[in-house]
């Protein structure tokens, strides 16, 4: 018996797991590819346009030229870690976050804004300070 609540019990917990999991949305994907430096799951959740500054120098670029410099810089700057220190809500459902970004090239403010397009949440801005 006591088999039998304990596996019922474990199949509780990794069914609530995986259903949070699937519940992530567009701005925990934009979290999960920072901490792992992964552009290609950064690039998915792109706007059409994306405003990019890195050190300073700011540009507005299309998806794929964003995609360009995301891979440039983290091909650069490999990442070793990514601590989320700040998140919070804007306007009309949109999102933003602040964190830590550390990688082989040195540390980095980042922060990141995620616009609300019709249903849907895209990412329309990616700031990297040197600390």
């Amino acid at each position: 018996m006591k088999k039998l609540i304990f596996g019922l019990g474990v199949l509780l917990a990794c069914g609530m797991f995986t259903a949070f999991t699937l519940m992530a949305g567009p701005f925990e994907d934009v979290v999960a590819a920072l901490k792992k430096g992964d552009v290609t799951a950064l690039s998915k959740q792109l706007d059409k346009t994306v405003e990019i500054n890195i050190g300073g120098r700011s540009n507005s670029y299309s998806k794929a030229q964003a995609d360009i410099i995301l891979k440039d810089f983290f091909e650069k700057n490999q990442v070793k870690s990514f601590e989320l220190i700040h998140q919070g809500e804007a306007g009309g459902g949109s999102r933003f976050g602040v964190g830590k970004l550390v990688t082989s090239g040195g540390e980095f403010r980042l922060s990141f804004f995620l616009q609300k397009k019709g249903d849907v949440l895209v990412l329309n801005e990616l700031r990297f300070e040197s600390k």
